[in-house]
């Protein structure tokens, strides 16, 4: 099993969501992040507004999926969220070496 982590924009989110619907997931869960990447001078632009000198805002979704989907599910994703412009996001893909269905 593996652990992909997807940070994507904001607006995308819908979008991806609605594309992993029907994909076979063990589970997923999103949140709310915020950071930058290699468009940190990007921030500039945003100066005298509430992103001056700040992180910018991106959604953050971890899925867990069996081995031989990883693939088609980093296709579904890419296919959405790559804008082809920076800041699109990042993928991880991290091994999910343990699982427990309770928390004793």
């Amino acid at each position: 099993m593996k652990q992909i982590v997807a940070i994507v924009k904001p607006y995308l989110v819908e979008k991806v969501l609605e594309g992993l619907r029907r994909a076979p997931l063990e589970a997923c869960s999103i949140q709310e992040v915020k950071g930058y990447g290699r468009q940190k001078n990007y921030l500039d632009e945003y100066e005298g507004s509430e992103y001056a000198t700040a992180f910018i805002p991106k959604v953050e979704i971890t899925l867990w999926v069996d081995d031989t989907r990883v693939e088609e599910i980093l296709r579904s994703i890419v296919a959405v969220a790559r804008t082809g412009r920076m800041g699109d996001g990042k993928i991880f893909v991290l091994p999910a070496l343990d699982a427990s269905r309770s928390i004793d």
